[in-house]
């Protein structure tokens, strides 16, 4: 029997489509190879949309040998060769000089492009001052969609493994980088069309000439390894911040909240940052509750970037302070993946499992910008009554849990069954790891953070709820703005 459904077009979603075909990629090893092969069995139109770009890493396994050129920039070039009818569209976020382009590994080709009549690449910068386009989708001949967290680009590519020395993962130039967590979904059907459509509309956005829609051809296999569910209903959310004549659209931000709200005993999230004041809201009205659900958030020790240390790393220490205090039952988690040497894995998934219910996975991350301020693209699932769809979202949370804890499926699920509570089984085969020199999951802590960085996370300075938060008055903004202070105490008058 279907139960009603979480999903509400125009309040928590876009639309949602039947995907006829719906698999899970984790790590890029898979999500390279998935779409290599796809792009090779393009027939009419290729659609790019990302935020950062590289045409010169390869395009799979660092040693894929398929008889096309393994970088990404030669291997297009040779796709547009191969087959004259093929069109292939880029579209990337350009935040002026700080664009991907600017990069010397990709100027080559954008000039070799500007003068292939096949390839089209356009630089989007129509959003607000300070905002970025975060979507990573790239949709094939209107037939086979991908939508999720990875980029083409630099550092992405590891396996899921994740080896403290790995000789294939390094840079063009030769120079190693760490290991690497990171999910995508890949799609077909009338779901893959959808997404096609909001990439056309992207284009055209952006200054690019109307593209019609493909014809039905093939949908092409997908030999890549995957974690598949078959046929669903597939929920398709979108973040957009008001811009010009354009109205703000945060179906995202609902559906992490409605989300949260129907959790009954468990809500599993990998996420890049945790700064979101919204998020951390709904988590605390629910830890209060005495029989509320259990919250396991996997992160990255630290950011990799700037803004990420500056901004969401302080933001994080102090959302997860005060929850500590609205957290009377212990219900809340925040793990780091680490190797078997101790080194940390750098996690850039964004996904979201409630109960063996619903899940969720795209671009968007748990902070301000994700929920209202930058372009997002998230694709969501449930299971509706079905114990098949149900069973596969539990294994395919304890498939995760597997890679981080060095475990298999079966061990994480007997340990969960065994201890009655997720925190408890991770914290059972974590403990077991540590005293094995295995690969695991540690418990996050607190740092100790600079008045500069209390005072820029606290006024939400590089985080902003939106386009026009950026100009609110700094006395107007604030982490802590709603209930996640602690109430005063108001004086008794006598």
């Amino acid at each position: 029997m279907a139960l009603p459904t979480l999903f509400s077009p125009s309040r928590n979603c876009w639309r949602t489509e039947r995907a006829d075909e719906f698999s899970i990629l984790i790590d890029a090893n898979d999500y390279f190879t998935s779409i290599r092969a796809s792009m090779m069995a393009a027939k009419r139109t290729i659609f790019f949309v990302g935020w950062d770009f590289d045409a010169s890493i390869t395009l799979g396994h660092p040693k894929v040998d398929d008889g096309a050129p393994r970088g990404v920039g030669d291997f297009l070039l040779w796709l547009a060769r191969r087959t004259p009818g093929l069109e292939i569209r880029i579209l990337l976020w350009s935040p002026a000089p700080l664009a991907s382009w600017a990069r010397l590994s990709n100027l080559p080709y954008l000039l070799r492009w500007k003068w292939n009549r096949q390839i089209s690449v356009r630089l989007d910068g129509k959003h607000p001052l300070g905002s970025s386009h975060h979507q990573k989708m790239l949709v094939i001949d209107d037939t086979v969609a991908y939508c999720g967290g990875i980029d083409v680009t630099l550092d992405r590519w590891d396996t899921r493994e994740h080896l403290d020395e790995n000789p294939d993962r390094r840079r063009p130039n030769g120079k190693p980088y760490g290991p690497w967590h990171d999910i995508s979904s890949r799609f077909t059907g009338p779901a893959a069309r959808a997404l096609g459509e909001l990439c056309r509309h992207r284009w055209t956005r952006a200054g690019g000439k109307d593209v019609p829609v493909v014809d039905s051809l093939p949908t092409p296999s997908d030999s890549a390894p995957s974690f598949s569910f078959g046929t669903v209903d597939l929920a398709i959310a979108r973040t957009s911040p008001a811009y010009q004549e354009e109205s703000a659209v945060t179906e995202i931000e609902q559906l992490y909240l409605d989300m949260i709200n129907a959790a009954r005993s468990t809500v599993y999230a990998e996420s890049q940052y945790f700064a979101s004041r919204a998020i951390a809201q709904a988590i605390a009205r629910r830890l209060a509750e005495p029989d509320g659900p259990e919250f396991v958030l996997i992160n990255p020790v630290i950011s990799d970037n700037w803004l990420g240390t500056i901004a969401m790393d302080t933001a994080r220490a102090r959302l997860v302070e005060s929850l500590r205090r609205h957290d009377p039952y212990g219900r809340f988690r925040i793990y780091h993946p680490m190797t078997a040497k101790g080194q940390a894995i750098y996690v850039h998934a964004k996904l979201m499992i409630v109960d063996d219910l619903y899940l969720r996975l795209g671009s968007s991350n748990m902070n301000n910008r994700s929920m209202r301020f930058d372009q997002e693209c998230d694709v969501a699932l449930e299971a509706g009554g079905s114990e098949e769809l149900s069973l596969r979202i539990a294994n395919f949370r304890n498939d995760l849990l597997a890679e981080h804890l060095d475990a298999t499926p079966d061990a994480v699920d007997q340990a969960i069954r065994e201890c009655g509570s997720l925190i408890a089984a991770i914290d059972m085969l974590r403990a077991k790891n540590e005293a094995a020199g295995r690969a695991t999951l540690k418990p996050y802590e607190t740092p100790e953070i600079s008045d500069i960085e209390q005072w820029l996370a606290d006024h939400e300075i590089l985080d902003p709820e939106g386009s026009e938060a950026v100009f609110e008055p700094i006395e107007k903004r604030g982490l802590f703005r709603g209930r996640l202070k602690r109430p005063v105490r108001q004086k008794v008058r006598g």
